[in-house]
């Protein structure tokens, strides 16, 4: 158990780590290129945002290492901490310092999605199970949702701007969660029964469309407005999806329902008091990375 949850707090930290050096990247980037190809063709050629690619893929070994010796329940509130220590390390690289305000708004959306996790608990299901109806429901679903959101972002600016963006993206990332699943469940009968199944390539258009959300989100705004939101987003859809599509239960009784729905409350209340933070609008004014 102590090597899971060391190498859960790693990962968070990998992943901190990671999403502010993707963000310097695609803030020096036009907002014309926002939402477009181009703007991941760009980066690609980005040193920094490569190294943020790279730490990325060290906190998913960490995150693979953790979940070999703890149970999911334990190792993604414990990832939730990535929130921690990015929040702060890009206040510092912009070398701007965070008051009350920042501290708690960061704290409640951690504390509180970690605290809706560990009174879910979700477990069971079957993803061999899901209906051809029921993915077609969830698709036209994670459709209808990016398009909501990016309407909305469109009519924003700011760090509210972002945040529109990120939620977008942590629809699209929850849903290529259970895509993955799904996939790794077929490759359970060979690689044939993985590269014969749409959701293999389902998952492949889910992940390059999540990152290119992603990198816009970071474009657009602070990294506080869209990592919070993504990382609040991407495990509540998929936490719904597993119980729509795979079957997968959910703790729903009077005190673990409550304590979620009082989980959740806080995740909002401190997204709202971030993207309404002078200090967060101020990284976004000032914090891009050179032009």
């Amino acid at each position: 158990m102590a090597i899971a949850v060391l190498a859960s707090l790693a990962a968070a930290v990998c992943f901190a780590v990671a999403g502010v050096l993707q963000q310097w990247a695609a803030a020096a980037r036009p907002d014309e290129e926002a939402l477009s190809p181009r703007l991941l063709g760009r980066l690609v050629r980005e040193p920094l945002w490569l190294c943020g690619i790279g730490v990325a893929v060290v906190a998913y070994g960490f995150q693979s290492l953790a979940l070999a010796f703890g149970p999911l329940s334990l190792v993604q509130p414990l990832i939730v901490a990535e929130l921690v220590f990015a929040v702060p390390l890009s206040a510092r690289v912009h070398r701007m310092r965070l008051g009350r305000r920042e501290w708690l708004g960061t704290l409640a959306v951690a504390g509180g999605l970690a605290l809706a996790l560990v009174s879910a608990r979700p477990h069971g299901g079957r993803p061999e199970s899901a209906s051809a109806l029921s993915w077609l429901l969830v698709l036209g679903a994670t459709a209808a949702l990016v398009a909501v959101a990016l309407s909305a972002a469109r009519f924003l600016s700011g760090p509210w701007r972002a945040s529109a963006t990120a939620l977008a993206a942590g629809v699209v990332m929850g849903t290529q969660s259970a895509l993955l699943a799904a996939t790794v469940e077929r490759l359970r009968h060979g690689p044939g029964a993985a590269f014969t199944a749409w959701q293999t390539y389902a998952l492949v258009v889910a992940s390059v469309g999540g990152l290119l959300l992603i990198q816009s989100a970071f474009q657009q705004g602070p990294l506080a407005a869209s990592v919070t939101v993504m990382d609040a987003t991407e495990p509540v859809v998929a936490v719904v999806l597993g119980t729509v599509v795979f079957g997968e239960l959910l703790h729903t009784g009077p005190p673990a329902g409550a304590v979620a729905v009082a989980g959740l409350a806080l995740v909002a209340a401190g997204i709202v008091s971030l993207d309404t933070s002078p200090v967060i609008a101020a990284l976004h004014r000032g914090g891009s990375g050179p032009r």
